[in-house]
């Protein structure tokens, strides 16, 4: 009998055992194991993936800033822009690295990061810019214009404070399908950050940035977005320990040399540095 009850207790308390080991390791200790999973939306300069290989803003940042937390092993994966939180609360990543605007309805789904990076916005119009749009002011002053934007992107939170008409806005899935969307007559200007506007225009001659442009002014303040990763709410030791390995790397020359050299001025780096992700959270 007791050789029995041996047999039977033995494999329960190993699988005790190995539990017990697996909720005393952390996060991190998990993910430089097991490697991590990490989504971007291919959009340049915020992050895109060739190759396998990640490039951009976001991507480059995370991959140093991990690479000091003992976290090598990296899978990438695109996710259009839209699917990028739901995606991320339904674990299908770990994290996501797209420069996503922090702002106050996506801080009640997801935990943002430090700040990592600042930008302003833009239009892409047809070469020559035919309907001479510069402004979000335009749309209002003619409502036959029409407004592409990809779901998800804070740009419709822009337009619908202006009180653009639900027919003026076209959703587009991806920055990359805008020039078509121009050329086929299906919007009359896309809106967009100002560096996704002219990396679009820089490879189809057939568009272009507006030029000049007037910022969208809500609340009376001129918009300005402030990207940052993103986490889920359930992380809360990963985010802090990734804030913490952010924070140091973002002392060093090469965090800066990072965000210039994919076109972000010094004061956009400035600007990154100087937010707060509670205050922009908060609505501040």
């Amino acid at each position: 009998m007791k050789n029995t009850l041996r047999t039977l207790l033995l494999p329960a308390l190993l699988v005790a055992l190995t539990l017990g080991s697996a909720l005393a390791q952390t996060t991190v200790e998990s993910l430089q194991e097991n490697g991590i999973t990490i989504a971007t939306a291919n959009e340049i300069p915020y992050g895109w993936v060739e190759n396998g290989e990640a490039f951009g803003i976001a991507p480059e940042v995370a991959t140093a800033v991990l690479e000091t937390m003992g976290i090598t092993n990296i899978t990438w994966t695109v996710t259009e822009f839209g699917s990028l939180i739901p995606g991320l609360i339904a674990d299908r990543f770990d994290l996501v690295a797209a420069s996503q605007a922090v702002l106050p309805a996506r801080c009640e789904q997801v935990s943002f990061s430090k700040i990592n990076s600042s930008y302003g916005e833009g239009f892409l119009v047809l070469a020559g810019n035919p309907q001479n749009i510069h402004s979000y002011q335009d749309f209002v002053d003619n409502p036959d214009l029409r407004m592409g934007i990809v779901s998800g992107a804070d740009q419709l939170d822009f337009a619908q404070a202006y009180g653009l008409a639900e027919n003026q806005i076209v959703a587009l899935n991806a920055n990359a399908d805008a020039p078509s969307a121009l050329t086929a007559n299906r919007i009359d200007a896309y809106a967009a950050t100002g560096l996704t506007a002219a990396g679009l225009a820089a490879n189809n001659a057939r568009v272009d940035v507006a030029d000049p442009f007037e910022d969208p002014v809500i609340d009376g303040v001129p918009a300005r977005s402030f990207g940052a990763f993103t986490f889920s709410q359930d992380d809360d030791e990963f985010l802090a320990a990734y804030d913490e390995a952010l924070a140091a790397f973002q002392e060093t020359p090469a965090y800066r040399e990072i965000l210039t050299k994919h076109g972000l001025s010094d004061g956009d780096v400035d600007a990154a540095l100087a937010a707060s992700t509670a205050d922009l959270c908060a609505g501040m």
